[in-house]
């Protein structure tokens, strides 16, 4: 039935809007609507509401939402029969998809102006018989309102037309008041304490980063995904003077670290000590600024942990049951998840772990898997029974989704982390094992089970709490102060569960005033290059090794950050990150820092000038202050990614700023000429000093160091939504230098070969280069094949880039700018020419000689 009434809206609607098929195929994700189609199908008419699929669903519908913010229909400015097909397979879903839809605003927005057209609203009256209107309106009531805000996905393409964004009288009047009143006016940066607590009245933000393994070094894709992230967040709210307390830790006990132990030949405790000294040192390296970073094995850990399971166990939310389990009878021990790996039950992936699949993502049990393998001896266990403690999830499922509900419309969930959660609560919880046959761990209190630990996912989130406690004995404070206390876990969207439902679940049952989650934020997977980070390979970067590429930590922090994976995957690449370095970084912004420090020191002794504000300087006060509010207005909702774009913004607009108004040539001119250069290099540089306060989340060094350099006051480092003359005239600067260096393709080469592992361009292996060649897709056409070597949409964006790129330079040119601004645009063209021909399959031309034309 479902499927005849998708078939239904996309027919009658197509007929009155138009030729289907034409239309249709100009559409470049004509593959969408079938998927969407299909996968629907399967998991709402037969029943089948799995996880996966229902993933799958929400993946291609943010990929709508993300084409969505730069036009208002899916091809173009105008409707055509890509909305209607789209459409028809939507809307008869919306009371399944209210979920999926929530974070997706601007397709929220889209659904709404297509469902207004008359044939869209025809089909509706036909389908159910005149009552159209009335169920349309059921349905909607079904779907989140539209977002009142600006769409974080759409920041970028905001921020590409801030240029040609016109702004009001009041705007630019605002804006010019705000200049006037400088720094003596500003906020002063809130003095430091120790031990930082809770104050009655003030913002309190409580930040956590997911605890890594204490056994793992961490690669770039688990930097990001936590520690990073919310350093970014902790040194923004630092900015607003907001009491922030940033803590986290590594997570020591587990079958993890008895496996790395036996592998070693150390003991448990030993290879602690030895990897938290690691971690530490990769940390402090990328200069996180916890404010204390400690480890679970301490005594609080234990006293802390024991004490939630009492309570739990006093209020009868604790179940016995015997388990079957996996032993190895060779190595004479039951076997815990980390010990076993076997073949995966749901997607048949052969390197599964005993407790998820890192492939499918699915929890486990490990006498689920086929084919399953002791880890240290490989051989196969046998299942034999064992007693152990549960979680009873099933009795906490209504205060855990009163909380949940509330948690959910008053604070700031990632997409992804909404829907992790909500398909755990809708598909039923059931009770969850909180014990484990190991020796190392916290030890459970209780008679008949001493000779059990705590399974690692009922101890590890306990650590933030008793990380606290190693940190101030005045913890409770920060952990049983929901009133005054907000709370942000940051994670990769594997860890989303455990904080969503079951640590929620063990403070609620414990009934002890905890500090739940307040806003949950969990981030995609970041890939390296075509595959996967591998340490036993040598694939990708790892923490302890990105500092012996001799790039500086601000530069990984700030491509990390970049390519954040905020809304899907994304991935490390060596070619973008030059690119990003050379364009964005040299060219962009410390192009503009660097001109306007050295146009104080070379016209003007050093000295701040006198500045005269015209109109037009005005107006780019209101665009500057229209990014900062952006970029205050994206960071309060934790869009790391999409903030980052507004700095890049200002600096972009001061770039523009400087060459129109040509203070070089100013300067020589008439005395009036000479003010106006005054003024534009005045303004230039206090721009470049709030671009410092802005950099400090981001690049923290780069940051210090262009604040050295222009003497900037202490005093500014308070973010607010004004931009205010912070340097005024006289104020004296120090030196000026050039704050980044090109990356040369070399180099990169280099490095993209000393990572690659034993792998090839391409992620092939010498082995498979060798095998013999396969035989071509029916599909393919084997004349064809060049024509697959790249990503097609990628190949067409580079093009674009390409024509833009070069479209500037050649007004560059014609407007007679400044040689090494010409010069720099030129490497810019230069290096996407490049890019171009490699995502082609193509060898890139060789530069042309000096002196010499090309034949």
């Amino acid at each position: 039935m479902w499927l005849e009434n998708q078939q239904y809206f996309t027919l009658a609607a197509g007929k009155e809007q138009g030729d289907l098929t034409n239309q249709w195929m100009e559409w470049e994700a004509t593959e969408l609507q079938p998927v969407i189609s299909a996968v629907l199908y399967a998991t709402i008419v037969q029943g089948k509401k799995t996880e996966e699929s229902l993933a799958m669903v929400g993946k291609q519908l943010e990929h709508i939402s993300q084409n969505l913010t730069k036009k208002p229909f899916l091809t173009g400015d105008a409707v055509s029969v890509a909305d209607i097909v789209v459409w028809g397979a939507i809307f008869p879903l919306l009371a399944e998809m209210s979920t999926l839809l929530e974070d997706l605003s601007s397709l929220k927005n889209w659904f709404k102006k297509v469902s207004d057209l008359q044939p869209c609203q025809k089909a509706v009256e036909s389908l159910f018989k005149g009552k159209g209107p009335s169920v349309f309106k059921a349905y909607l009531q079904k779907m989140p309102a539209p977002s009142a805000t600006t769409d974080a996905s759409a920041c970028n393409e905001q921020v590409e037309d801030a240029a040609v964004q016109t702004f009001s009288e009041e705007d630019i009047a605002a804006a010019a008041e705000s200049w006037s009143k400088g720094l003596p006016n500003a906020p002063k940066p809130r003095l430091s304490q120790h031990p930082i607590l809770p104050r009655e009245g003030d913002k309190n933000i409580l930040i956590t980063s997911a605890l890594p393994y204490v056994n793992n070094v961490p690669h770039l894709g688990n930097i990001i995904g936590s520690v990073l992230s919310a350093d970014v967040f902790a040194r923004y709210c630092r900015l607003r003077n907001w009491n922030t307390l940033y803590i986290c830790g590594t997570d020591e006990y587990g079958t993890a670290t008895e496996t790395k132990a036996m592998e070693e030949g150390l003991t448990p405790q030993q290879i602690c000590d030895k990897y938290n000294a690691v971690h530490t040192a990769i940390y402090k390296w990328f200069e996180i600024s916890f404010d204390y970073f400690g480890r679970t094995t301490t005594a609080h850990q234990t006293t802390i942990a024991q004490d939630i399971f009492n309570r739990l166990l006093q209020r009868d939310f604790l179940l016995k049951d015997t388990v079957e389990q996996l032993r190895c009878e060779t190595c004479q021990r039951f076997l815990a998840d980390r010990f076993v790996e076997g073949t995966c039950p749901f997607c048949n992936y052969d390197e599964a772990r005993g407790d998820q699949c890192d492939k499918c993502g699915k929890l486990i049990n490990a006498v689920e898997l086929k084919k399953p393998q002791c880890k240290v001896c490989k051989k196969s266990p046998v299942i034999k029974s064992s007693q152990h403690l549960f979680l009873d999830l099933p009795k906490l499922e209504e205060r855990l989704e009163k909380w949940l509900d509330q948690s959910l419309a008053t604070g700031d969930w990632t997409a992804n982390a909404r829907y992790i959660t909500r398909s755990w609560i809708r598909d039923g919880l059931k009770p969850r094992c909180i014990t484990r046959d190991l020796k190392w761990g916290t030890p459970v209190p209780l008679e008949g089970f001493t000779d059990k630990v705590f399974y690692v996912w009922f101890d590890a989130p306990i650590g933030y709490i008793s990380i606290a406690a190693n940190y101030t004995d005045q913890w409770e404070k920060w952990w049983k102060n929901p009133q005054q206390v907000q709370l942000y876990n940051f994670m990769a969207k594997d860890n989303v569960p455990f904080h969503s439902v079951i640590f929620p679940s063990c403070l609620l049952g414990a009934e002890d005033n905890y500090t739940i989650v307040n806003h949950l934020i969990a981030t995609e997977y970041l890939n390296y290059e075509d595959g996967k980070f591998s340490k036993s390979r040598g694939v990708g970067v790892f923490g302890d090794m990105a500092k012996d590429t001799g790039i500086p930590a601000d530069i990984w922090r700030f491509y990390l950050l970049y390519v954040r994976p905020e809304g899907q995957d994304s991935a490390f690449s060596w070619s973008d990150l030059m690119l990003k370095n050379n364009s964005e970084l040299l060219n962009n912004l410390g192009n503009f820092v660097n001109r306007a420090g050295m146009f104080v020191q070379k016209f003007f002794n050093g000295y701040v000038p006198q500045m005269e504000l015209l109109a037009e300087d005005k107006r780019l006060l209101a665009q500057v202050t229209a990014e900062l509010q952006q970029y205050n207005q994206l960071l309060e909702k934790v869009r790391i990614r999409d903030a980052l774009r507004c700095i890049l913004n200002i600096s972009r607009h001061g770039n523009q700023y400087i060459q129109v108004n040509e203070p070089w040539k100013c300067i020589k001119g008439s005395p009036q000429e000479q003010t106006r250069a005054g003024t534009v290099t005045g303004l230039a540089v206090n721009m470049a000093a709030l671009l410092s306060v802005m950099l400090q989340p981001y690049m923290p060094s780069i940051s210090a160091v262009i604040q050295e350099q222009l003497l900037v006051p202490q005093e500014v480092n308070v973010l607010t939504s004004e931009f205010h003359c912070v340097l005024p005239q006289g104020h004296r600067i120090g030196n000026v230098s050039p704050l980044f260096q090109k990356l040369e393709n070399d180099q990169i080469e280099s490095l993209r070969k000393r990572f690659g592992g034993g792998q090839l361009d391409g992620g092939c292996t010498d082995k498979q280069v060798k095998a013999e060649p396969k035989a071509p897709s029916p599909a393919t056409d084997p004349a064809k094949e060049t024509a697959v070597v790249g990503d097609p949409e990628r190949i067409k964006a580079l093009m674009q880039e390409v024509d833009k790129q070069g479209t500037h330079v050649r007004e560059l040119k014609g407007k007679k700018a400044e040689k090494s601004l010409i010069d720099s645009e030129v490497q810019k063209l230069l290096a996407l020419k490049k890019e171009l021909a490699l995502a082609e399959g193509k060898t890139p031309d060789p530069p042309a000689q000096k002196g010499k034309k090309k034949k």
